[in-house]
C-alpha cells in the first residue's frame, strides 16, 4: 500500500514518451530571482531548488511574474482551468542544477528521478527524502507525483478504467510534458507496479539504460496481511463508508481505531484530510477527503490482479530492476516470490540486462518512514553509480 540522459526512454508513438530532453512546462515558466532557496508553484505542479542564479520571467500564457526570495515560498497559482495538466507534480532540485537548462540546450539536461506513492498516499510522502537526496546528489532533480485519484491529482479528472496500466500511462504523458529524461524509477507498494508497468509500455529496445527501483512490492499476487495487520482493500472500503465531510481529523482517527486499524495507519490517512470550509470560521470548519475514493478502490484492485512477472522474467536490454524487501513485511513475500527473483537475476545478467534483490532490515512496509536512513544508503548507491557514469557534465 500505500520513488538517462536526453532521449533516454522513449514509449510507443500513440503513447507519451518516459524521455525527450529537459524544458519547461507549456504552462510553467523559469524561476525568478533567488538568494539561497527557490521555490515556484505552477498550477499543478511545484518546483522546489537550492540554485543561485538569479533570473527573471513570467509564465505564459497569464504572463504572471513569479520572484522567489530566499526562504520564501511562493504561494501564487494562476488558474488551475487555463493551466490543467496531466497530474499534480512537485521537482525537487539540487543547487547545481542549472535553471537555464530549461530553455538553453547547450546546457546538459539534469539527471531525473521520479518518485511514486502508494495507494492512499501523495507526492508529499517523498518530499524529506528527496530533499535529503537533493542534497547529497546536488546535481539531480527528483519528480515526485500525485497519481491520479490521489493528493492535487484527484481534481484533475481522468478517464477509467483505473488501473496500474492507465497510472503509468499517466505518468509517462507527464513527463513527455515536462519533457523529462528520466534514469531513476523508484515506486513504493502500488508505485512499485506502476515503475513497472512504465517500462513495459515504453518502446523496446531502450535508447539509454534505467534503472528501476521496486519497494517493498512483487511483481504478481498482492498477499493480504497477517491477523492483527491492516489490510488496505478493507481500509478503502471502510473509509468509502464514512462522511464525505468530518468535523476533525481526530473523529477519522478514533473510527478507524475503532475499527481495529492501527494507530500509525490512522493518523496517517487522516493526513490525507484537507479543511472545506473557510479558514476564518473555525468554529464551523470541517475536513473532506483529498483524494478519490472511488478511484482508488479500483486502482488497488487493479494492483491485486495486475500480473508483471514478464518484464522481469525478460527484462530489457539497458533497463535494471532492484527489488527491496523490508525485513518486517514478511506476509507480502512468498517464498516463491524470492526464487523467482533470484531466478532471473541470474538470467538477467546474461542478456546485458539486470535484476536484484536487497534487503532493508528494522523497517515494515513503510520503508522511508520506518528506516529512511537504511533506505537512503540502499537507493544512494544508484545515484552514485550514475553519477559517476557520466560525470556532471554527462
Amino acid at each position: 500500500m500505500a520513488a538517462p540522459p536526453p532521449r533516454a526512454l522513449a514509449a510507443e508513438p500513440r503513447r507519451a514518451p518516459l524521455s525527450v530532453g529537459l524544458a519547461p512546462p507549456r504552462h510553467g515558466a523559469r524561476s525568478a530571482a533567488s538568494r539561497s532557496r527557490q521555490e515556484i508553484v505552477y498550477s499543478r505542479g511545484r518546483l522546489v531548488s537550492t540554485n543561485f542564479n538569479s533570473r527573471s520571467s513570467a509564465c505564459p500564457p497569464c504572463r504572471c511574474t513569479q520572484v522567489a526570495f530566499a526562504d520564501t515560498k511562493i504561494s501564487y497559482q494562476p488558474d488551475a482551468d487555463k493551466h490543467a495538466g496531466v497530474l499534480a507534480y512537485e521537482l525537487v532540485q539540487g543547487k547545481l542544477v542549472q535553471w537555464n537548462s530549461f530553455m538553453d540546450k547547450s546546457i546538459p539536461d539534469p539527471p531525473t528521478a521520479v518518485l511514486l506513492h502508494g495507494i492512499l498516499g501523495s507526492g508529499k510522502n517523498w518530499g524529506s527524502f528527496a530533499k535529503r537526496l537533493a542534497q547529497e546528489f546536488p546535481m539531480w532533480q527528483f519528480l515526485l507525483v500525485d497519481l491520479r485519484c490521489h493528493g492535487d491529482s484527484a481534481s484533475i479528472k481522468k478517464r477509467g478504467p483505473h488501473t496500474v496500466a492507465s497510472t503509468a500511462l499517466d505518468v509517462l504523458k507527464l513527463i513527455g510534458q515536462l519533457r523529462l529524461s528520466p534514469r531513476v524509477l523508484v515506486g513504493h507498494s502500488f508505485g512499485g507496479k506502476v515503475a513497472l508497468s512504465m517500462v513495459e509500455q515504453a518502446a523496446k529496445p531502450l535508447p539509454r539504460p534505467v534503472r528501476v527501483w521496486v519497494l517493498d512490492a512483487t511483481p504478481g499476487k498482492v498477499r493480504a496481511g497477517l491477523d492483527g495487520e491492516d489490510h488496505p482493500a478493507e481500509l478503502i472500503e471502510f473509509l468509502r463508508r464514512m462522511p464525505r465531510q468530518v468535523n476533525s481529523k481526530q473523529e477519522v482517527v478514533d473510527a478507524l481505531v475503532k475499527a481495529k486499524f492501527s494507530l500509525d495507519v490512522a493518523r496517517w490517512v487522516a493526513t490525507n484530510l484537507r479543511r472545506s470550509s473557510p479558514v476564518g470560521l473555525r468554529s464551523s470548519s470541517s475536513f473532506s477527503w483529498i483524494f478519490d475514493l472511488n478511484g482508488i478502490s479500483e486502482m488497488y484492485k487493479s494492483y491485486e490482479d495486475t500480473n508483471l512477472w514478464g518484464i522481469v522474467d525478460d527484462v530489457p536490454r539497458g533497463v535494471h530492476i532492484n527489488f527491496l524487501k523490508a525485513e518486517r513485511s514478511l506476509h507480502r513475500w512468498a517464498l516463491e516470490d524470492l526464487q523467482r527473483i533470484h531466478t532471473a537475476e541470474e538470467l538477467a545478467a546474461d542478456e546485458a540486462g539486470g535484476v536484484e534483490m536487497h534487503l532493508l532490515e528494522d523497517a515494515g512496509h513503510w520503508v522511508h518512514a520506518d528506516n529512511p536512513d537504511g533506505l537512503f544508503r540502499i537507493l544512494s548507491s544508484t545515484f552514485r553509480v550514475e553519477t559517476s557514469i557520466r560525470g556532471v557534465q554527462d
